[in-house]
């Protein structure tokens, strides 16, 4: 495994409002003061963990090998739920255990190192007793801190594991004639962003993108089309996008995260 970097990225739900990202920063850098922290995003749809692992999966391989990556999208905290610490193609990723890892870790170069929280190894910590409701301060923020300032091994946590929740909204493929997927995130611009990455549009001659009872072309730029017009694209990400040129897809179409989305044949 390489060396922790001191870099410490943060994707939640949590949004800009309230305190709490805030204070989860406060507490990684009392522990470690030379950490960087990096903000991958705090806007995820509240609740959803697919989109925090959508965002993550896309966006981990953009820092450095050594990183450290904390996702704090929770619906069960305070259950018992696991935590879970992987390592994966240099990377070191910290989550609860609700699918949100599941597509960060599917695409790994290796078999991935996955271990749970053991509540006994908790208890030796010197941290105070977590709350209920917010593990990102109590237990994700000093944890990262340990791990980054190599006070802490992943294997110290608890017992490695061979399976973990899937994702919710699973993984699209190929069926037949057509490709399933759903809407995982939206952007601030409207943009309707799925989970179908871009590589299954090769099954097709000229693929088309249905939604909410409508079909749409591919366009290789925003520019293509004329304002006002509905058009699919792969965005920077490689992931199909459905877009209004200068406007909001999602309010044009009503459309929200988790709607579904398929790929068939032009006819």
């Amino acid at each position: 495994m390489s060396k922790p970097t001191g870099i410490i990225t943060l994707t939640t739900d949590f949004g800009h409002e309230g305190p709490y990202v805030g204070v989860m920063k406060g507490v990684i850098l009392s522990r470690l003061p030379d950490a960087r922290i990096i903000d991958i995003s705090h806007t995820i749809q509240s609740h959803y963990p697919s989109e925090a692992g959508f965002w993550l999966a896309r966006s981990w391989r953009y820092f450095p090998v050594g990183s450290v990556h904390v996702a704090v999208v929770d619906p069960g905290v305070g259950t018992d739920r696991s935590i879970l610490v992987a390592k994966s193609n240099g990377h070191i990723f910290i989550a609860p255990d609700n699918g949100l890892l599941h597509p960060v870790l599917k695409d790994s170069n290796s078999t991935p190192l996955v271990y749970r929280l053991s509540e006994a190894w908790l208890k030796t910590m010197d941290w105070p007793k977590p709350s209920a409701t917010f593990h990102g301060r109590d237990i994700f923020a000093p944890l990262a801190a340990a791990i980054t300032g190599s006070q802490v091994e992943p294997a110290d946590i608890g017992p490695a594991i061979t399976n973990i929740v899937p994702s919710e909204t699973g993984t699209p493929f190929l069926e037949g004639n057509e490709v399933s997927g759903v809407i995982i995130a939206i952007d601030r611009f409207g943009n309707l962003i799925t989970n179908i990455d871009s590589d299954l549009l090769n099954a097709f001659r000229i693929p088309v993108v249905n939604a909410a009872g409508s079909s749409f072309r591919f366009h290789k730029t925003y520019g293509s089309c004329e304002p006002g017009e509905h058009m699919a694209l792969v965005n920077s990400f490689g992931v199909v996008e459905i877009s209004c040129v200068e406007s909001n897809a999602a309010k044009a179409l009503g459309l929200g995260h988790g709607e579904p989305v398929t790929i068939t044949e032009a006819a």
